[in-house]
């Protein structure tokens, strides 16, 4: 109980100060996959052209030197940020700010001169999505050859000891049952950090009951990640062993730092926030952009912006509905993830913690 009350006290006091450290940047909507569980329903020719890096750039100056934490983060997510051909310029525009900067891919285009292009442009990390191995991959990505691009493109990054690099994977009813076959190819290819999400009902997923697992197959995921986190934990000599991690995507109960370092907590809005690519300002670019947003670059400052709004981020008793009325665990869960609310917000879409149970 006393490591609850800390945390909660920890969770309340990040909330207070409200510190901008993480911009996620939808620089571009266009893809040139199609993937079953896309949220965004990109594709090669969307219909929102890329922002244009000097007004992203205007945005971004509107946070003050003096107001920017040490460590700060530009994340460039999409669709597919390789699909802008002005990726390594900016880059260099973020590092010449004195910030750093990382990416989101889905591989298809990371090749050897791609990556010592981005690396030259001070990239400092990068993710890139792994949902399945061979076809289960392609099928997830809707485009035959996924998986062997992303392969290579995991390869390159793994090797490279100058970047933060990290394979995130959306589970599904497919890839549930690859769990260990995925956790050795990872390993093989050199891996240390591989991130575990689940697929929530949006977007080209809301209808697809195999992008969803069910409440055992969730609790068989949650197993298998506690169970690869404490061999870890029992390696003392040698090299250390793949970290394997749960996302942040909810409360999970009695799971709660077995399947991750640190308890839930939903950061969007306390210390993330995204610039989406018509210019509004929201919290992560999975949350119901319709709903959240806060205001628009376009309109507004930045900076005013996250210094005045995001009430709904940072104050969640408006959350206290349908099903997380009276929820037992309210203090510690707070309504799950923020990307689980969605339209009229009557209820959550997702609970993890009722599927421990």
């Amino acid at each position: 109980m006393l490591r609850k009350a800390f945390y909660r006290f920890f969770r309340a006091n990040e909330t207070k100060v409200h510190e901008l450290n993480y911009l996620f940047w939808e620089c571009t909507t266009r893809c040139n996959l199609h993937c079953r569980h896309c949220g965004s329903d990109c594709m090669a020719a969307s219909a929102d052209k890329d922002m244009p890096l000097e007004d992203f750039l205007r945005a971004l100056d509107t946070i003050p030197v003096k107001e920017r934490p040490r460590v700060f983060t530009v994340v460039l997510t999409g669709g597919e940020p390789l699909l802008r051909p002005d990726i390594a310029e900016v880059g260099r525009a973020i590092r010449q700010r004195g910030l750093f900067w990382s990416m989101v891919s889905n591989g298809w285009f990371y090749d050897e001169a791609m990556h010592r292009k981005l690396m030259a442009a001070g990239m400092g990390a990068l993710t890139i999505s792994l949902d399945g191995l061979g076809d289960n991959h392609d099928w997830m990505r809707g485009r035959a050859g996924a998986f062997e691009r992303t392969e290579r493109a995991i390869a390159l990054a793994a090797k490279e000891p100058r970047l933060n690099f990290d394979v995130v994977s959306c589970i599904n009813r497919r890839s549930i049952t690859q769990l260990d076959a995925l956790y050795d190819k990872l390993v093989s290819l050199g891996v240390k950090q591989w991130r575990i999400f689940t697929i929530i009902p949006i977007g080209r997923a809301k209808e697809d009951p195999e992008m969803h697992l069910t409440d055992a197959e969730f609790v068989r995921l949650m197993d298998f990640i506690q169970a690869k986190r404490e061999a870890a934990a029992a390696v003392k000599e040698g090299p250390r062993p793949m970290n394997v991690t749960f996302s942040c995507e909810g409360y999970l109960g009695r799971y709660e730092q077995k399947v991750r370092q640190n308890p839930f907590f939903c950061r969007a809005g306390v210390n993330i926030a995204s610039v989406l690519i018509d210019g509004r300002i929201c919290g992560c670019p999975n949350i119901d952009r319709d709903v959240f947003s806060q205001g628009n670059i376009y309109q507004d400052s930045l900076w005013e912006v996250w210094q005045h709004r995001f009430e709904p981020f940072r104050r969640h008793d408006w959350a206290r509905r349908g099903r997380c009325a009276d929820c037992p665990v309210w203090r510690d869960c707070l309504g799950n993830g923020m990307h689980n609310w969605h339209g009229d917000c009557s209820e959550v879409i997702n609970c993890h913690y009722a599927k421990t149970l």
